[in-house]
């Protein structure tokens, strides 16, 4: 792992990560797997999800389109019926896909919030009654700095991504009681090979750069153990709150 914390309370615990494949949720499902948790994930690409999860004996992996409500909530229980009680639960599927506003149609925009908002609600509840059963959890949900940056072409993924803080302030209001903690994870420009292939060109990386404070690239991995720390019993205190990864950029 490099010289980077070890949490002992996540050893043996049952995660469950959307949209771990590939960019942060591979680098996700590495982070857990390497602090000797019990590793579940799945996504929509099923020759990439088998691939990060052969490399890593015991991880479950199922392939799931997060847009079918029903299968969504049935890998929950999947994945809790084979590596759980699952006590932690991190939202992190998405897709920004960049889209104009006028050419965004009812369907059109039906289907960015089916990929970008419902999983994070619907995965939640999923989770929610085991976590409870299980004397308590961790729920992360994936935000944007576009939420609080508002570029314009991605008008549904900034909606989107600006209920989820909403969602995470009332999801941890209700549910902590039950000793659920939820926070949101907002990162910046993330370097992930979809970035790199579709919209992070050098000179938007130099545009980038000048309105952070700090130099360097922000990578999966540094988002990934942002997370193990809002997972981890290290931060038992804390829900309810939205932690920014952009290198000082808002």
């Amino acid at each position: 792992m490099g010289p980077f914390a070890r949490y002992p309370s996540l050893v043996g615990r049952g995660v469950f990560i959307t949209g771990g494949a590939s960019g942060i949720g591979a680098a996700l499902v590495g982070a857990f797997y390497d602090q000797g948790a019990k590793v579940g994930f799945i996504d929509r690409d099923e020759t990439a999800g088998r691939a990060v999860a052969e490399q890593r004996p015991g991880v479950w992996f199922e392939r799931v389109d997060v847009r079918d409500a029903d299968a969504l909530a049935a890998a929950v229980r999947s994945a809790d019926a084979a590596i759980g009680p699952l006590r932690i639960l991190i939202n992190n599927v998405a897709d920004d896909t960049r889209h104009a506003a006028l050419a965004t149609d009812a369907a059109a925009w039906r289907e960015r919030l089916a990929v970008n908002l419902d999983p994070t609600f619907l995965a939640a509840t999923a989770a929610q009654p085991g976590m409870a059963a299980a004397g308590g959890g961790s729920i992360i949900n994936l935000a944007s700095v576009n939420a609080l940056l508002a570029p314009a072409d991605m008008a549904a993924y900034v909606a989107a991504k600006s209920a989820i803080l909403g969602l995470t302030k009332a999801l941890a209001r209700e549910w902590g009681a039950a000793n659920i903690r939820v926070n949101a994870i907002s990162p910046g420009w993330v370097v992930t090979e979809r970035q790199l292939a579709l919209w992070l060109t050098p000179q938007a990386e130099a545009d980038w750069a000048k309105q952070t404070a700090l130099p360097g690239r922000i990578l999966p991995d540094d988002v990934a153990r942002l997370a193990l720390f809002l997972a981890a019993d290290d931060s038992a205190t804390i829900t309810g709150q939205n932690l920014v990864i952009d290198a000082g950029r808002t």
